[in-house]
């Protein structure tokens, strides 16, 4: 069964109940549609390719093993997101290269903005850019982790409180705190402008 035609959301979840029910082919498409999503969000913790394509290799083989067991997520990227963020803080953890990921300096995250899919020309918004990719790459590992999580996953603090293993009200207090130390280094009208250029309108309104 093809899922090409569906909506992504409703396409992960149909690939998911018919994978559950030992469908080969339902679980290859779920590994293809979520493979590059999950080997990016991989590399914003750590540059080490071979690493992020065994976590990701485990994710699944674990996934197909224990089929049989699993729930039904509401959202089954955020399902693998989650799950693959703890499958890379235990490699990380093995090798030493993190003790305590409870704090927000004691882990990598690798936040790089991107303005690759637009063409600036204006020099004052290339300005812009720079100044809000070196705003956003001086904040700790866990606030450049929510902004990725909020503004460019697009995804809800439920779902980015299931992720980094937060509760709600944390969650909030931590985005609330990361854009602060936003604003302290970028006027907000500039924030927005800047924004305006890279993110959706749904993103954008969360700032204001």
């Amino acid at each position: 069964m093809s899922f090409n035609h569906i909506p992504d959301n409703e396409a992960s979840n149909m690939e998911w109940n018919a994978f559950k029910k030992g469908d080969w082919e339902a679980y290859k498409q779920l590994y293809n549609s979520h493979f590059k999503i999950l080997n990016n969000y991989g590399y914003k913790f750590t540059r080490d390719s071979s690493m992020i394509e065994d976590a990701v290799h485990d994710l699944f083989v674990n996934l197909w093993n224990k089929r049989e067991q699993l729930a039904n997520p509401v959202s089954v990227k955020n399902y693998l997101y989650k799950s693959l963020r703890n499958l890379l803080f235990r490699k990380l953890d093995k090798q030493q290269r993190f003790v305590n990921i409870e704090s927000d300096e004691d882990y990598p995250f690798n936040f790089e903005v991107s303005f690759d899919t637009i063409l600036i020309e204006n020099e004052s918004e290339k300005a812009l850019q720079r100044k809000i990719k070196e705003a956003v790459q001086s904040l700790p590992a866990r606030q450049q982790e929510i902004i990725y999580l909020k503004f460019y996953e697009n995804l809800s603090y439920e779902e980015i409180a299931d992720i980094m293993n937060l509760n709600i009200n944390s969650a909030y207090k931590l985005l609330y705190k990361a854009v602060g130390k936003l604003q302290e280094k970028i006027k907000h009208s500039d924030l927005l402008i800047i924004l305006c250029l890279t993110l959706s309108e749904s993103a954008i309104s969360k700032i204001n």
